[in-house]
């Protein structure tokens, strides 16, 4: 039977997917799963039969809803649904949906709009942290046009800042899950950092990359794939997130001295191919340890300076860069320091806003 569903196409960042209101779905964790995978037309790689666009960077829903909290407007569920698995994790945050959760928060009524700009406060419920961002409103609506430009979007668009507040420990309880800026795997110096997500970050050189090259010449490397893999799991239990080889999380990224002007070179994996660009929140993360003295990261930046407090960092990716602002208060004693926030500027666009048709088992599935 066809169900129809109250939502809006948003394109986010370098990411797009449909964004639904908590009261349009099922409350049930499994009836909201199956609903969103019937929507997306998966399991399926082309996932005909639905609005997924065929990749895992359009293969996104957001689910928003008021929020009871104390000094926060609304609450956001990340699901991140398989093309080809009837499966829907919600573990991870994405920064890049991220960017249309305070438009749609306006658009649908959650949140009013003030003149000229409008600063909402999300909670993820994916990682229990708080978001603050801001959206160019004049006269009291959306706007979705300007000249903020970003690498991997064509033209340009009004932007939406993110601010990540406290946001260290996402998944792990701890900025460094393992204790150490830096851990020996296989023989290869790795950096378990979670600031917004948690990764596993690695040096380029270190298995025979400038962490320059395309996405096509790392997808294709199926040697190299597997050797990220296999460390990605061992850091993965190392971090204290058990077996991961059916979780995309710790992401991995392999890192190089900039060629372009930026502050270093990523390449970012989600986590089984290389992203055509770069996730906002593995951008964060990335720039984080880059404030971290010891880590991989920090190994290829200058070192801070005597009583510098932010950082600007700008990360080169496959489409061009995305630039971070860290806000970070020095260790105890040399140690790691404390990262207070990280933020970033996306854009997002309405793309529609109507009814989606889904093909669901059971009538009733959405009443529930």
């Amino acid at each position: 039977m066809l169900t129809s569903i109250p939502c809006m196409l948003i394109r986010g960042g370098t990411s797009k997917g449909p964004f639904f209101l908590a009261s349009d779905l099922p409350s049930d964790p499994a009836l909201r799963d199956r609903t969103l995978l019937a929507v997306m037309g998966s399991p399926d790689a082309r996932q005909i039969d639905g609005i997924g666009g065929g990749s895992t960077l359009t293969s996104k829903a957001v689910v928003v809803g008021r929020s009871t909290r104390p000094g926060i407007d609304v609450e956001y569920l990340f699901a991140q649904v398989s093309l080809t698995e009837n499966t829907v994790d919600t573990g991870p945050n994405c920064g890049n949906m991220l960017s249309g959760v305070a438009p749609f928060a306006i658009e649908r009524g959650l949140v009013p709009a003030r003149h000229p700009e409008t600063r909402v406060r999300i909670f993820n419920i994916n990682t229990g942290k708080v978001i603050e961002s801001v959206v160019q409103t004049p006269d009291g609506r959306v706007s979705y046009e300007g000249d903020v430009r970003v690498d991997g979007v064509p033209g340009t668009g009004a932007g939406v800042s993110l601010d990540f507040l406290d946001a260290a420990g996402s998944k792990t309880g701890a900025l460094l899950p393992t204790g150490r800026a830096v851990d020996l795997i296989d023989g290869v110096a790795v950096s378990c950092v979670d600031f917004t997500t948690p990764m596993v970050l690695i040096a380029a050189r270190s298995l025979g990359k400038t962490g320059h090259e395309s996405k096509a010449e790392l997808d294709g490397d199926e040697a190299m794939l597997a050797r990220l893999e296999r460390l990605r799991l061992a850091a993965g239990r190392l971090m204290g997130l058990g077996d991961v080889s059916g979780s995309v999380l710790p992401k991995v990224a392999l890192l190089g001295a900039p060629r372009f002007g930026g502050t270093v070179s990523s390449r970012y994996f989600v986590p089984w191919n290389c992203h055509a660009a770069h996730a906002a929140t593995g951008a964060t993360c990335v720039a984080a340890a880059c404030c971290i003295p010891g880590t991989v990261a920090a190994e290829l930046v200058p070192a801070a300076g005597p009583g510098e407090t932010e950082r600007a960092v700008t990360i080169e990716h496959p489409a061009g860069k995305i630039a971070t602002s860290v806000r970070f208060e020095p260790g105890a004693g040399g140690g790691a320091p404390s990262i207070v926030s990280a933020g970033i500027v996306r854009t997002a666009r309405l793309l529609f806003s109507g009814q989606v048709y889904a093909r669901l088992p059971d009538p009733f599935l959405i009443a529930a």
